[in-house]
């Protein structure tokens, strides 16, 4: 593998555990629907996949009911939701020896662009990224290698295989891929191995400590 001089990170599952933020403002919007969901567990798999596809994926609801059920999840999430939140171990160390080797990290999340500036700002990790790129309100770049593209845009990166992207789901290793990246998938957050490797990733890390390790050896 070529000299890796740029990372992109996915947000949730990945630099933070969002689990109870998300799922709770995923039972607000379904309550909203008289659906009652007794357990949590059932809705991490919205943690990931863009909203609008996961409502309609996960409970039958049509284009117009997708989007009402975003708005409502929205309701409780930009209040409340996005700080139910914690940094996985190991995170903060990963970013600052990465950063203090040269490295050009940025974020690549489906997760709209304002909430995730929010929440880095918040733990305290923003600086660490020369751009955060996420999508916009209006679904605007709802897929993951549509966020990877533009993030590989912003940055001024010509050769994609001068860059990794690191993810936590399928979703991410597959958008790398689609543009031109190798990817490496993490164990600690929604997905699990069997789904990372049939996506394609060059390998797999079961923490933050041995990412950082894999990524420093770059």
């Amino acid at each position: 593998m070529k000299r890796i001089d740029y990372v992109l990170f996915d947000l949730d599952g990945t630099l933070t555990d969002p689990g109870i933020g998300i799922t709770n403002g995923v039972m607000f919007a379904l309550n909203s629907f008289g659906i009652d969901v007794n357990d949590r567990s059932e809705l991490f798999r919205f943690i990931g996949p863009p909203l609008r596809d996961s409502f309609r994926d996960f409970y039958g609801m049509s284009a117009d009911e997708a989007e009402l059920a975003v708005k409502k999840y929205r309701e409780y999430y930009s209040v409340s939701g996005l700080f139910e939140n914690e940094v996985y171990p190991g995170v903060r160390d990963m970013l600052k020896e990465l950063s203090s080797m040269g490295k050009k990290l940025a974020v690549a999340t489906s997760k709209p662009t304002e909430f995730s500036v929010k929440i880095l700002e918040h733990f305290g990790l923003l600086d660490h990224f020369a751009f955060v790129a996420g999508s916009e309100f209006d679904g605007t770049r709802d897929k993951k290698e549509d966020v990877i593209r533009f993030a590989l845009k912003r940055l001024g990166i010509f050769d994609p295989s001068s860059a990794i992207m690191v993810g936590d789901r399928k979703f991410d290793i597959l958008g790398a891929r689609t543009c031109g990246m190798d990817a490496i998938g993490v164990l600690y957050g929604y997905g699990d191995r069997c789904e990372l490797n049939a996506a394609g990733a060059v390998a797999c890390a079961k923490d933050a400590f041995e990412l950082n390790k894999l990524l420093t050896s770059l």
